[in-house]
């Protein structure tokens, strides 16, 4: 096996262990959340707090991290002046935050829990920064060791301040700081991050062009941001009444939604932080490499995106009762989650190149046509529109992305393959959302054709590299 494919593969390893526990925790937390706080309405709120902080983040660290790992992993590069530059501009970023609190105070939500946001936000971006870092360095053992701490420190301050204090949105929001803090405090000292946090290692050049890379990001994260989470706004404020419930009822339920659909994620975010180092430091025949692993990568993405489709409605038993009907949210979001991976991959392209103002664009255009498309299909269908507004955008950004990075670097998607596997997933969603006559045996069959058909691809390319192995040897 060359040793590219054996490093990508040895990372991902290392990105499992530590998202690992991050998985197991989100399948723990979702459904004790439901059994801790009860209402659907409190865990609506819980959501909209959690999601305003994913939104002020990017803007306090302006995007920095990105400039981090990207710079970092270049050898000519001064690390002290990597981890400097973006220690200041975080610090930066939080002092502009304190400052717009009057205009901060228009979110929905804000001023009830302003104090512990400023702390979430702050302590978030002090360890991605840490974390992003010595990814940079490429001790990927520490960052899987951290991972399974986080998740376990997360989880006891969960139950801690929601079970034993009783303290809902804020105790959630507060088991994010205290664990996010841990984790930061850790790595800091384990990867001994004191030695290159010098003041006088502030360089304006390397700032100019780290910030030059990072800035666009920073509306491609919100736009991300329009398209995952605003939708929780939206559904909020439009279907309040809807089926005489509250905005908050049907928030919760779409938050519960997003549970299932989590599971992808996670398998992408796995992926694809191995990958961005492989992506930057492999150097040889790159479009040949960049397409075979995109292969497996759509393949593996297919048979669970199936899956995850085909036990929504069962896996919603976990939940407490008066969240059942969530699971006519998970169809869609699973077919957005899955071209979000998908998008997410081909950023690495953009990342590479140094192209970010490409990402910034093809997100921005992903996250007007969610807006337009939500507001337009809520009152047709109700709070499902948010889901397949969201799904249609996140295709829309697929395309422009599957479009534009061809210019960059040419690589091989096998339409034919992928146009098959969407018609087989588009019907197959449609069955369950129709709840069509035997339903659970139509999708049963179709999980497995999809299974088969993308597992032989699998096979195929993983029996090339072995075989490449064993011609090495």
């Amino acid at each position: 096996m060359d040793s590219k494919y054996k490093r990508l593969m040895s990372n991902t390893m290392l990105f499992a262990i530590s998202n690992f526990s991050s998985k197991l925790l989100s399948i723990i937390l979702q459904p004790y959340i439901t059994f801790a706080m009860g209402e659907v309405d409190e865990v609506g709120i819980t959501k909209l707090v959690q999601q305003i902080g994913s939104l002020l983040i990017p803007l306090v660290s302006m995007g920095v991290s990105f400039a981090i790992i990207r710079f970092g992993l270049e050898k000519a590069n001064d690390k002290r002046q990597v981890f400097t530059n973006g220690f200041v501009t975080i610090l930066m970023g939080f002092a502009l935050m304190i400052v717009c609190y009057p205009l901060l105070q228009l979110i929905p939500l804000f001023s009830t829990y302003a104090v512990l946001l400023y702390i979430h936000v702050l302590v978030s971006c002090l360890r991605t920064l840490c974390t992003q870092f010595v990814r940079s360095k490429q001790l990927n053992r520490l960052v899987a060791v951290d991972g399974v701490l986080c998740s376990a420190t997360n989880l006891g301050f969960m139950i801690f301040f929601l079970s034993g204090m009783h303290m809902g949105a804020e105790g959630y929001v507060l088991a994010l700081i205290c664990s996010d803090a841990l984790s930061a405090l850790f790595v800091f000292t384990v990867a001994s991050l004191g030695r290159y946090l010098h003041w006088a290692s502030f360089e304006p050049k390397m700032w100019k062009k780290m910030m030059a890379y990072a800035l666009p990001m920073v509306p491609a994260q919100i736009s991300f941001w329009i398209i995952n989470a605003s939708n929780l706004f939206i559904v909020q404020a439009m279907c309040d009444g809807y089926q005489n419930e509250t905005g908050e009822y049907w928030t919760g339920l779409l938050s519960v939604g997003s549970f299932l659909p989590t599971i992808l994620t996670v398998l992408g975010t796995i992926f694809y932080e191995a990958w961005q180092l492989s992506a930057v430091t492999e150097e040889k025949g790159r479009e040949a490499f960049f397409s075979r692993v995109f292969g497996i990568y759509q393949a593996l993405l297919f048979c669970c995106c199936s899956g995850i489709i085909l036990l929504c409605r069962p896996l919603m038993f976990m939940f407490k009762e008066n969240f059942y009907e969530a699971w006519r949210f998970v169809p869609m979001l699973t077919l957005g989650t899955l071209f979000n991976c998908f998008n997410q991959f081909l950023n690495s392209i953009y990342m590479l190149e140094k192209r970010s103002t490409l990402s910034l664009y093809t997100m921005m255009v992903g996250a007007v046509a969610n807006c337009i498309l939500t507001v337009a299909i809520i009152p047709l269908v109700g709070p499902n529109g948010a889901t397949f507004a969201s799904m249609v955008s996140y295709i829309i950004v697929f395309l422009l992305r599957a479009t534009n990075t061809r210019k960059l670097l040419r690589m091989h998607f096998a339409p034919l393959r992928l146009i098959l596997n969407c018609v087989l997933i588009g019907v197959e969603t449609v069955i369950v959302l129709m709840e069509a006559p035997h339903w659970a045996v139509w999708c049963t069959l179709l999980t497995v054709v999809i299974c088969l058909f993308n597992i032989q691809g699998v096979l195929g390319l993983l029996k090339q590299l072995l075989g490449r192995r064993r011609r090495v040897a």
